[in-house]
């Protein structure tokens, strides 16, 4: 399987495709970045800051870009989740190998980002059934790790199904700062 920055796969089934992100993705994942509903689920661990609440266009554009940046520098990859029924953004999955001196390295670490009318237990297993069983070898790595933060029922069943565990493991920022509430799945 070749590198994931070398050609960005895409998966899809009836419902849904995941793809790489795409400029022209701006006006729907601004409806995903806006969503007052959507962003207590995004995981900001570890990005600086940013709590991934954009709520205009220039905004969602500088965003894309980043994200277009980091993938080059392969610093990670961005998909843009589409549902196949309406033919729109509905939000995007980040994935990287993390290397760190914790429990969470070489670790596929994975960000789900939903519009809040999908945050629904069926849609989110259907949409990571696409990915999460070609994270170990795209990635190559042992574990897939993803935040569920306690309020977020819905992702917690939809990621239980798919055999993901609760950890009790922290996840140590390189600001030193502690994260929890990470699930994970071994190979």
């Amino acid at each position: 399987m070749s590198s994931p920055y070398e050609k960005c796969p895409e998966y899809e089934n009836e419902n849904y495709m995941l793809r790489m992100i795409r400029k022209e993705d701006k006006a729907d994942l601004l409806k995903v970045y806006s969503d007052e509903k959507s962003v207590p689920f995004f995981n900001s661990d570890n990005c600086g800051g940013d709590d991934f609440h954009y709520t205009t266009e220039d905004r969602m554009e500088q965003a894309i870009d980043y994200w277009f940046l980091e993938y080059h520098r392969q610093g990670f990859v961005r998909w843009t989740i589409v549902s196949k029924t309406v033919n729109e953004a509905i939000g995007t999955i980040e994935l990287f190998n993390r290397k760190a001196d914790d429990y969470f390295n070489n670790c596929g670490l994975l960000r789900l980002d939903l519009r809040s009318d999908y945050e629904q237990e069926e849609r989110i297993f259907e949409i990571l059934s696409l990915i999460v069983p070609s994270v170990f070898k795209l990635f190559q790595c042992q574990i897939i790790a993803t935040k569920i933060p306690p309020f977020a029922s819905e992702r917690k069943l939809a990621i239980l199904r798919l055999g993901f565990v609760a950890s009790e493991e922290k996840l140590i920022g390189h600001d030193k700062e502690f994260y929890t509430d990470y699930y994970v799945l071994q190979e």
